[in-house]
């Protein structure tokens, strides 16, 4: 189920790739530093309120689909789920009127919150929808609308931009080809709700396991947006651009593939875990542990040694000299980041402890926010990049130590000793390279640094690596 997963969703995550850089290489060059920056700061305003009001909706419609599928009862999921959804959303324009009246910002930065505030909604009610593909197994209509949504939202915004509406271009591009997408998949979805009624008893169950869930993201935002927040008070919008233009290189290009990874493997343990009790899940664990440490400590260790050529090559003049500081410490960040996400934190999902999801985001965000403020007034950008690191280092830490006590989960030290041992022969071997910059730096110390990997990994036979591509070229090999 999880290499089926893998290749299923895989030209998702290959546009939510290709689209996330461009918009690093795009937004970069036509919005100003000041105009990024606002974009950084609404574009987290707009995550924080999703998740605060409707995400625990959205995660109840994954999870409980199945369950409603099996005892007849999916009308009343969607009325009960549809009505929770409109009662929390008609908080947003309160939110946004308070924010926009109360707090001292300009013009600009009031335009860009207006925007991300205005695609909160329609990006939610877009979410149900594709959750609801999801959990029904629709891998397919998932997928175009995730990509229509990625795709034509860059697309409009970047003409947006390039007309000259500044920092809230993206977020109202983002927006409208949400609310399009609405018009042909909302109506199919709204009569799903034919016949059934609001069930308080269903409502309490789903807000038992989504209000954690929501609380534990909240908790990640916090993680992950503290530090531009405090920069934009103590240095100013300009080095919220600098920072969110070297961050989203640095993340961005992890998240992809752990997202990737992520959407084929949790549906792949919750199924060996019911199927086949905790040895059949220990097993699935530790094969989908081996490979994510396989193929994503190289690549974070690659993006920290190409960080140069490949911010020369992405990043608009104006951001470039600061971006090119971030990029190491996010990807270190963005290893751990998505290894506790994706692996680590499914420890509480998989043994229904969900509540336990808030202390184990809690932990590292309260040190990013103490090291922050510690560490901002003193070294600036430097100790917000500290303080990050630092942070998810701990919430790692954390996450491994309370979720043994959920679910336990493999920890493949093997594969994580030799990987690493891999990278550290491809950083030698990266290092030593001639830098003539740009491009060519760029292709040059990538084509290496991945043919030294390879080569060591195969010479380790890191996981079994030998015998699966053995097999593999069997499988190929024989005739139909």
């Amino acid at each position: 189920m999880f290499w089926r997963g893998v290749l299923g969703y895989l030209p998702v995550n290959i546009a939510q790739g290709v689209v996330g850089l461009l918009t690093i290489v795009l937004f970069t060059r036509v919005l100003s530093p000041e105009e990024y920056g606002a974009y950084a700061l609404a574009f987290s305003a707009l995550s924080l309120t999703q998740t605060v009001l409707l995400t625990w909706t959205e995660a109840a419609m994954a999870r409980f689909f199945a369950a409603r599928a099996e005892d007849g009862r999916l009308p009343d999921h969607f009325t009960t789920l549809y009505r929770l959804w409109g009662a929390c959303a008609l908080a947003t324009p309160v939110i946004a009127g308070v924010a926009l009246y109360a707090l001292p910002l300009d013009a600009p930065m009031k335009v860009a919150l207006a925007a991300a505030f205005a695609a909160v909604v329609v990006k939610s009610l877009t979410k149900l929808s594709q959750e609801r593909r999801r959990a029904a197994g629709e891998v397919s209509g998932a997928a175009l609308l995730d990509i229509v949504q990625t795709v034509g939202g860059f697309a409009l915004g970047l003409i947006l931009a390039l007309v000259g509406l500044g920092g809230a271009a993206p977020l109202l591009g983002m927006g409208a080809i949400s609310l399009l997408c609405l018009v042909f998949v909302l109506p199919a979805d709204l009569g799903r709700m034919r016949g059934g009624r609001f069930d308080s008893a269903m409502a309490r169950d789903y807000a038992t396991y989504g209000v954690p869930v929501a609380l534990s993201l909240i908790l990640a935002l916090v993680l992950s947006t503290t530090d531009r927040f405090l920069l934009a008070a103590y240095l100013g919008e300009a080095t919220v651009g600098v920072y969110h233009a070297g961050y989203s290189l640095g993340s961005r290009t992890l998240d992809v593939v752990f997202i990737w990874l992520g959407m084929a493997g949790g549906p792949a343990l919750v199924a060996a875990l019911e199927r086949g009790g905790p040895a059949a899940l220990k097993s699935a664990a530790r094969e989908q542990a081996s490979f994510m440490v396989l193929l994503t400590l190289p690549a974070a260790v690659g993006l920290a040694l190409v960080a140069p050529s490949l911010v020369e090559l992405m990043v608009g003049e104006a951001l470039r000299a600061g971006a090119v500081a971030v990029v190491p410490w996010i990807a270190a960040s963005g290893w751990l980041s998505g290894v506790t996400t994706y692996y680590l934190l499914q420890a509480f999902t998989l043994g229904r402890r969900t509540p336990m999801l808030i202390t184990a985001m809690a932990v590292p965000a309260l040190a990013n926010l103490i090291l922050n403020l510690l560490l901002i007034p003193r070294f600036g950008l430097n100790g917000a990049l500290w303080a990050t690191t630092a942070s998810y280092g701990v919430g790692a830490v954390a996450a491994w130590t309370l979720g043994r006590s959920a679910q336990p989960l493999p920890i493949p030290w093997a594969t994580l000793a030799k990987a690493g041992a891999a990278c550290l022969l491809m950083a030698a071997a990266v290092l030593i390279l001639p830098s003539p910059g740009g491009i060519l730096e760029l292709i040059l110390k990538a084509s290496v640094g991945a043919a030294v990997y390879g080569g060591v990994a195969l010479g380790l036979n890191i996981d079994g690596l030998r015998g699966k591509l053995s097999g593999l070229a069997r499988r190929k090999a024989r005739p139909a």
